[in-house]
């Protein structure tokens, strides 16, 4: 049978054991199309990065799911008509992690450590940028702006004079003006 993982959002003002509900419900639909969910990871409640149905926070969930197209349909029909439900996705894959998914693992978030640890950046100077807003470059000298082009002008590209321009004529598009 080929394998899934479907991810799934629910209303930021659902509890905890109405998406354990939730999640059990959609787990008895897998299982009664024939299939089977091999893991179930609840990733909590998440900030979401635009509004969805008037929602700024979604509880996240992830099923691992071995089952025939047929059920999964199903699931998603399911999935589509409850309102709780803000979002999903189902995404066909090889095979599944035997770890914990990469939202549950704790060491990844740990191995950052603190910001304040910066060593590799070097002194960056009194105002920490230094770059072109009249700090020192490299060297001990000021940004100097660069002196003009001659000729100037976006498109004459070269040293030519530019002509007087011809005058515009005058539009009559005022109000009772017609001609």
């Amino acid at each position: 049978m080929p394998l899934y993982e479907h991810v799934f959002l629910t209303r930021q003002d659902v509890s905890n054991q109405q998406v354990e509900t939730l999640t059990k419900e959609f787990t008895d639909v897998i299982t009664e199309g024939g299939g089977k969910v091999t893991k179930s990871e609840y990733w909590g409640l998440k900030g979401l990065a635009y509004k969805i149905k008037k929602n700024r926070k979604a509880h996240f969930s992830l099923l691992n799911i071995d089952a025939p197209p047929a059920a999964v349909a199903e699931m998603e029909r399911r999935m589509g008509i409850q309102t709780d439900i803000l979002r999903f996705m189902t995404v066909k894959v090889e095979e599944h992690e035997t770890e914990p998914s990469a939202m549950m693992r704790k060491q990844d978030r740990d191995e950052r450590g603190d910001r304040g640890d910066r060593g590799d950046r070097g002194d960056r100077g009194p105002r920490g940028g230094g770059g072109f807003r009249g700090g020192e470059r490299e060297g001990g000298s000021t940004f100097r702006p660069r002196p003009p082009r001659e000729g100037g002008g976006f498109r004459d590209g070269g040293d030519a004079p530019r002509g007087p321009r011809s005058p515009r004529p005058p539009r009559n598009d005022t109000p009772g003006s017609e001609g």
